[in-house]
């Protein structure tokens, strides 16, 4: 959706990407935009239509202009073609090196800017994120009867006027400018968005101001020929955060601390955050830190420690390692000028959906729990927070792996989880474009001798077997439905088919069963 405001014309819009170092040609008339957009499917009237990716076809900018798109922004490589399909409508092209870059500023221009007046909260890391995410969302929206803050994530995506569940944990430039719009028309109060690698390394995010941008923790993860070709890649994808952002927050426990102090010099300033108390960390003392960390009935407690403050916060759900989530969420809402009162009733509210989500209570034989954890570091955390919180349990654990990306997953989390895990399910997690079945003997052959493991395919069929056979254990037990949390799609091919989130179907099947 639109203003309705045209904020460019296309001749202005040459302009401004010339000042920027990028070559843009513009032919045919001048005209006012109004918005941008890059799926024919979403354009909106006054919409700049941008041509983008591998498999884009001519029919797709047709679609788009019979949509009302005014014109549209291809690469050099395409413009032949498309000049072709639509001979009369104004077209910007640009040196094919540069599409990504200039789809990037024309988004921002053509939808105005908003970042100029609302409040960007960014939050990247190889863990963590939507947790993070979430929780400052709450402590925003606490005490209003209406949503304060956007958010723009891995679970879902809200900007005041759209509401939906999210394929991707950062969006295309077009459409992420399109939500930072709808945020700024519907006065929201900021928003909050997680930003992935891939949104740093591809010029997603390209030319967004942030007044926030958090690190939270680095670890191998996204590591394959389409996404990383090598954990430096990674690593340094994700240090471009601090180039856009004006306050640089810093977890003092991430590994590889040292460079990424070095890399958050790029922002105005440095806040620095410890969930280990107040000690420094390679010579870095703690703004913000954490002490008297304990966990029981499905919580944990801590003192947080600010320079304006000191008092004991709840978080509403299990997790040591969330402490140090909720630090950074303090720190954010601390810069965005919210008092402590507000952010201790908003945090203990705070829940996240499919993340850390219990089912049951500890008087139970049989317990579940429904979390998004899905890389190596995630399952080192995951796994080491329940020893501690729930001891005595044994534990299964039933994941997959996503198809066409990612591959290290399939050695690392078979690994990782047979340190902890009595018996590993492996089962369907968005295959894209390969086959489960192929996934999982992958996973299998890099389980570890001696661990018990089973191939279950039909992620219903999977959960309904974890439950049948923890109940059968005359030993209580934990079952850890992992990676889909509380999702409703699955990834399959290019198609994403209705599936029933992994806690509705392990309710069900312990009322079935036990």
């Amino acid at each position: 959706m639109s203003d309705g405001t045209s904020h460019i014309t296309l001749e202005r819009l040459a302009h401004e990407l010339l000042q920027l170092g990028i070559q843009a040609r513009p032919q045919g008339a001048d005209v006012p935009l109004a918005g941008a957009s890059c799926d024919s499917r979403e354009t909106q009237p006054g919409d700049l239509f941008c041509c983008k990716g591998v498999a884009f076809r001519p029919a797709f900018l047709a679609n788009a202009l019979a949509a009302g798109a005014r014109a549209y922004l291809c690469d050099q490589s395409h413009a032949t073609d498309l000049a072709e399909v639509a001979p009369q409508a104004p077209a910007l092209v640009v040196p094919d090196a540069k599409f990504r870059a200039a789809m990037a500023h024309a988004s921002r221009l053509a939808w105005g800017e908003p970042d100029l007046e609302l409040p960007v909260l960014g939050i990247t890391g190889t863990k963590g994120k939507s947790t993070a995410e979430q929780m400052v969302r709450a402590i925003f929206d606490h005490g209003s009867p209406e949503p304060r803050a956007g958010v723009m994530g891995s679970i879902d995506t809200f900007d005041g006027i759209e509401r939906f569940e999210s394929h991707n944990t950062t969006p295309e430039a077009p459409e992420l400018w399109r939500h930072l719009a709808h945020a700024r028309i519907s006065g929201l109060d900021a928003m909050v968005m997680e930003v992935s690698s891939q949104a740093l390394k591809y010029d997603r995010t390209l030319g967004l101001r942030m007044q926030v941008g958090a690190f939270l923790n680095i670890g191998r993860d996204h590591i394959s020929p389409v996404e990383h070709p090598d954990f430096e890649d990674y690593f340094a994808s994700k240090l471009r955060i601090f180039g856009q952002a004006r306050h640089a927050l810093v977890n003092l426990g991430t590994d590889r601390l040292a460079d990424v102090l070095d890399a958050a010099q790029a922002a105005q300033d440095l806040v620095c955050f410890s969930a280990d108390g107040p000690d420094p960390v390679q010579g870095v003392a703690p703004s913000l830190w954490a002490t008297d960390v304990r966990s029981g009935g499905g919580q944990v407690r801590f003192v947080c420690h600010t320079p304006a403050w000191e008092r004991e916060l709840v978080v509403g759900m299990p997790g040591l390692f969330n402490v140090e989530n909720a630090l950074v969420s303090v720190a954010i809402a601390q810069l965005a000028g919210i008092d402590a009162e507000r952010i201790a009733a908003g945090l203990a509210q705070a829940r996240v959906p499919g993340r850390m989500e219990l089912i049951g209570d500890e008087s139970d034989h049989v317990i579940g729990l429904v979390d998004y954890a899905h890389n190596k570091l995630s399952y080192q955390r995951l796994f080491a927070s329940l020893a501690q919180e729930f001891p005595g349990r044994k534990i299964t654990a039933l994941f997959g792996c996503p198809g066409n990306k990612a591959q290290e997953r399939r050695a690392e989390l078979p690994q990782e989880a047979a340190r902890f895990a009595d018996f590993l399910i492996y089962t369907e997690e968005d295959p894209a474009h390969e086959r489960v079945e192929d996934i999982c003997a992958e996973m299998a052959r890099n389980t570890p001798a001696g661990t018990r493991y089973v191939v279950e395919p039909d992620r219903e069929q999977a959960i309904r077997l974890a439950v049948r056979e923890a109940l059968a254990d005359p030993e209580p037990s934990i079952v850890c439905l992992l990676a889909k949390g509380d999702e409703t799609r699955q990834h399959r091919g290019d198609e994403y088919p209705a599936m029933v989130p992994d806690g509705t179907v392990f309710r069900t099947a312990l009322a079935e069963l036990a």
